[in-house]
């Protein structure tokens, strides 16, 4: 992963965590072990979903751009899908706290895309290529008198 891709998924990463680790510390002290284990997993869980659409986008950007649109709609629709599938599968489980699962899903979710959309905009992103300028020789246009 290049550097700038590891830095932006820092920058997303870490307050997800976070966040996860207040709704964790939250959900034990109102339902106990039970609760802070299924927060714990909620939070996982969006964070790993959320990880590898991140990677999937970042790959077809390079690979192929013309699809990156249609990929990154796909893709949530896709994650969203699979996260309703997860939480359908689970809502009558004694394992974890089935509400406290939910709302750190619900939180990391929300906190990932923020974060996400908060480093895109602070991302310097060139928007032409200055080495190409430099390059190039300055041409005389027009009449030359």
């Amino acid at each position: 992963m290049p550097s700038n891709d590891a830095r932006n998924l820092l920058q997303i990463a870490v307050p997800t965590a976070a966040a996860g680790a207040i709704v964790v510390a939250v959900s034990a002290a109102v339902a106990g072990g039970k609760g802070a284990l299924g927060a714990a997993i909620g939070t996982l869980l969006a964070i790993l979903f959320m990880g590898i659409g991140l990677y999937v986008l970042q790959w077809t950007a390079k690979t192929l751009p013309q699809l990156f649109q249609a990929m990154g709609l796909m893709l949530y629709v896709a994650q969203l899908l699979l996260l309703l599938i997860f939480v359908a599968l689970f809502k009558d489980t004694s394992l974890f706290n089935a509400k406290a699962f939910a709302i750190s899903l619900v939180v990391a979710t929300v906190v990932w895309m923020a974060a996400q959309a908060r480093a895109h905009m602070k991302a310097k992103i060139f928007y032409i290529d200055p080495d190409s300028a430099k390059s190039e020789k300055t041409e005389k246009t027009g009449p030359s008198s």
